[in-house]
């Protein structure tokens, strides 16, 4: 891979890695379903005036709206809100490529390899060690069970995602959008209730618009933009071992500017994780006949 070309792929993960931080920051200022509503109203629009609808049939599009917006991001907002560190989170939620591998085996027959077993362990020993220190500060029961949760949605959103085949990826998720934000707004109104949003809406400052525009543009467009157009010029195996630095730019930035402590528990079960996600990602390049996670390890 060309220089240019890793950079940027790093720009891309450091972009994903530090967004749990730019939620922490809105989130200072907008209740979570609104903020997360705002994030693909604008994902969406005006971009889809002028984006052309992807060639994949309706309930595709509203599949991956629904796994992807309310799933994955509508439950881990939800959980960022005083559930779960900011640093935590965007560990917990690498186990995505776990349920994806799961799915993959339910649905279409693959088969993992030991290789892969041996990262499943990996991995599973870091969530032990996570849920052993529940109520520190850190997790509450209800965090990491949100999390893994949008985890589980994320490896729902990779095999919709998967089925759609060979698309253009940023307009896929310009239209998809359309199928989340309208649910969350819903979701929105029925829990926040419309007082708050009046309220939030009309008060927040600056710096909350400006966490929107970074989920929506920086985080959404841009990073799956980019993403996707790597991936459509190199082997998967030489693009997506950059993801593994997601949660090392996550834990980075929660400490360095929310203040997040790092003992060494959580080092552990942060070097647990990311040792199974290094051994998942070795089974891919060995071509093993274990299942290929789009974009592994990437929050989208």
């Amino acid at each position: 891979m060309p220089l240019t070309h890793l950079l940027l792929a790093l720009a891309v993960v450091a972009v994903w890695g530090t967004n749990f931080v730019v939620i922490k920051w809105g989130l200072a200022e907008l209740p979570p379903l609104l903020f997360t509503t705002l994030r693909f109203a604008f994902a969406a629009f005006p971009f889809l005036l002028f984006v052309k609808r992807p060639a994949v049939a309706w309930q595709t599009l509203a599949a991956f709206g629904a796994l992807h917006g309310v799933g994955l991001f509508g439950l881990m907002v939800v959980a960022l809100r005083a559930d779960i560190s900011a640093g935590l989170a965007s560990l917990v939620i690498q186990t995505q490529v776990f349920f994806t591998i799961g799915l993959a085996m339910a649905l279409v027959g693959e088969r993992p390899r030991l290789l892969q077993g041996a990262a499943l362990a990996l991995a599973a020993a870091g969530m032990a060690l996570i849920a052993g220190h529940i109520d520190q500060d850190s997790v509450t029961v209800l965090g990491l069970a949100l999390v893994l949760g949008a985890a589980a949605c994320w490896a729902g959103a990779n095999m919709v995602a998967k089925s759609a085949g060979r698309v253009d990826m940023f307009g896929f998720m310009v239209w998809s959008s359309v199928f989340a934000a309208p649910v969350l707004a819903f979701l929105s109104l029925l829990i926040e209730g419309p007082a708050l949003i009046v309220v939030s809406l009309t008060q927040a400052s600056g710096a909350a618009w400006a966490a929107v525009a970074w989920q929506s543009l920086g985080n959404t467009l841009f990073g799956y933009g980019v993403w996707n157009w790597l991936l459509s010029r190199h082997p998967a195996a030489t693009v997506t071992p950059a993801a593994l630095m997601v949660p090392v730019f996550g834990m980075a930035a929660s400490a360095a500017l929310l203040g997040e402590a790092m003992p060494p528990w959580k080092l552990g079960a942060t070097a647990l994780v990311l040792t199974g996600l290094a051994l998942n990602t070795l089974a891919s390049r060995n071509s093993l006949r274990g299942p290929s996670t789009p974009a592994n390890g990437v929050v989208r």
